[in-house]
């Protein structure tokens, strides 16, 4: 029954291991959604409101607090991901402005080149 628990309590954890490890990897989180963790957020505190209510098996409210853990950790890893591709994109566009089709524009420390 120890092994049964165990299962039920992790087993909803265990395909989300592959996609943290790939988006830390790769530090792409494009195909991953956040609303699914939105959804998941609100059905495992959903049930852990629930179990006040009415008792149901313990695994069970295990596994819906351990399911907000591993949804707050995949948020926290895109979010980071996220904000840090947006920044090397800006940087990215900021740098590509500061020339024109012809070459750099002129700068205090560079002369103008003539198209």
């Amino acid at each position: 029954s120890w092994g049964a628990a165990a299962a039920m309590v992790f087993g909803g954890v265990v395909p989300y291991v592959p996609q943290y490890r790939d988006i830390r990897r790769t530090q792409n989180a494009d195909g991953f959604s956040t609303y699914v963790c939105l959804v998941l957020l609100v059905a495992n505190i959903l049930r852990i409101l629930f179990w006040f209510g009415r008792r149901f098996e313990s695994p069970l409210l295990w596994q819906s607090a351990i399911m907000i853990l591993t949804m707050l950790l995949m948020l926290k890893l895109c979010t980071e991901v996220r904000v840090a591709n947006e920044l090397n994109a800006r940087r990215r566009s900021f740098a590509a402005s500061r020339w024109c089709s012809c070459g750099p524009v002129a700068t205090p420390s560079r002369r103008p080149t003539s198209c």
